[in-house]
């Protein structure tokens, strides 16, 4: 990783993630009773980790569903905005909720309804599914696909860069008493 992409994750205190294509594959299937939507579990443990560590989490979604409510309160993000067409108008209205600036934002994209807001956080990264346009605008591209661990890659890197990943490790690799 550039250490030019290592100072800004240093600066991040709030990560905002896509949906479709970033938190899931991109897939959507439809079923009798509605939308059904794939999430990875190693993802949303990051969220977790994230969260006790002190990051604020937002999620940014054009698309509306049910689904996503249900992720969200399983993962305790409070702020986020689905039905966003207009993501450049979007993300300040969700970041004025979140008490946090664009500077101090890292902003997950896969398509190029993610291009504007990538264009306004302090750190923009691309899946590695993402369309060329979204690659080339982003200051890093993950290893791994949307809904493939992509998100939990990019909370590791903000909380390495922040000094908060081996902290965070502890609860994992120490003996409990």
């Amino acid at each position: 990783m550039p250490s030019s992409v290592e100072k800004k994750a240093a600066a991040i205190e709030a990560i905002i993630f896509d949906v479709d294509g970033v938190l899931t594959s991109g897939a959507i299937v439809y079923g009798p009773e509605g939308e059904w939507k794939i999430f990875n579990v190693q993802d949303g443990h990051g969220f977790k980790m994230a969260a006790r560590a002190g990051l604020k989490l937002g999620v940014l979604t054009g698309r509306s569903s049910a689904v996503v409510d249900r992720r969200m309160k399983e993962l305790g993000v409070e702020f986020y905005e689905q039905g966003a067409m207009n993501k450049g108008e979007a993300l300040p209205r969700l970041l004025r909720k979140m008490k946090v600036n664009a500077g101090q934002t890292c902003y997950v994209g896969d398509d190029v309804i993610d291009l504007p807001p990538m264009r306004l956080a302090g750190l923009s990264v691309a899946v590695a599914n993402a369309v060329d346009e979204v690659k080339a605008a982003a200051d890093a591209v993950t290893a791994r696909k949307g809904g493939e661990g992509a998100a939990r890659e990019v909370i590791e890197l903000v909380m390495r860069a922040r000094g908060l990943w081996e902290e965070a490790m502890k609860r994992y690799t120490e003996d409990a008493e």
